[in-house]
């Protein structure tokens, strides 16, 4: 059985209501905070989290809000279907040329994917400045595995991090999961012999560094 809300049309109306949500609320930031991406992040992720139940009605059997900074999701929640999301919230701003953010861990995403019934889910809100106020423009919501390999990178950290290569340009391509996770296999595989390469050299480096240590003296 597969997820309804990403079979069917459920997304795009949870989209739309989410849009609709942000977009009618009133001084999101205060003039002084209004250029800051983080305090705009941070209160986005508020209004969503506070009203994102209701946007999902129906679809909702069961809610959280309650992780971690550093934990995985912002929200999460189950289906009547017994299917559970893990909702990353990312926001952007649309006049910055360049934003890499990260999205997760390769080995927590791996971890998780072990159940079929799981989840990891993206809600990427878009939005500029008008004057002193904040307009939102667009609303992806989709499963990482709907994104298309060319707009990730992996970043080098710990075993391995996802990351949106340029969130101007964002491709959603629905696709299989096992096809999805057979590519990341792939890219990895790639990733770390090129990580091995950087280590030998970096070893080769401190190599001379000691047999430049050990010429001298200890006065």
């Amino acid at each position: 059985m597969k997820s309804r809300i990403f079979t069917g049309m459920a997304y795009a109306e949870i989209e739309q209501a989410t849009l609709n949500l942000l977009n009618s609320q009133q001084d999101i930031l205060s003039p002084r905070t209004l250029q800051s991406p983080r305090a705009a992040g941070d209160a986005i992720e508020e209004i969503i989290a506070g009203g994102f139940d209701t946007i999902l009605g129906d679809w909702c059997a069961d809610y959280s809000t309650d992780f971690a900074r550093r934990a995985m999701a912002d929200l999460a929640f189950a289906d009547p279907d017994g299917f559970y999301y893990i909702v990353d919230v990312k926001t952007h701003r649309t006049s910055t040329k360049f934003n890499m953010p990260n999205l997760t861990s390769v080995r927590r995403l791996a971890r998780l994917y072990e159940d079929d019934r799981n989840f990891f889910v993206l809600l990427l809100v878009s939005y500029h400045l008008e004057e002193s106020r904040i307009v939102f423009t667009d609303v992806k919501f989709t499963p990482i595995e709907f994104l298309d390999w060319e707009c990730l990178t992996i970043g080098a950290l710990g075993w391995g991090q996802i990351q949106i290569a340029n969130s101007n340009k964002i491709n959603v391509v629905p696709r299989s999961r096992k096809q999805w996770m057979l590519e990341l296999c792939d890219i990895l595989t790639d990733f770390y012999e090129k990580e091995i390469g950087k280590i030998g050299d970096r070893i080769g480096y401190f190599d001379q560094v000691r047999d430049f240590w050990l010429t001298k003296s200890d006065d």
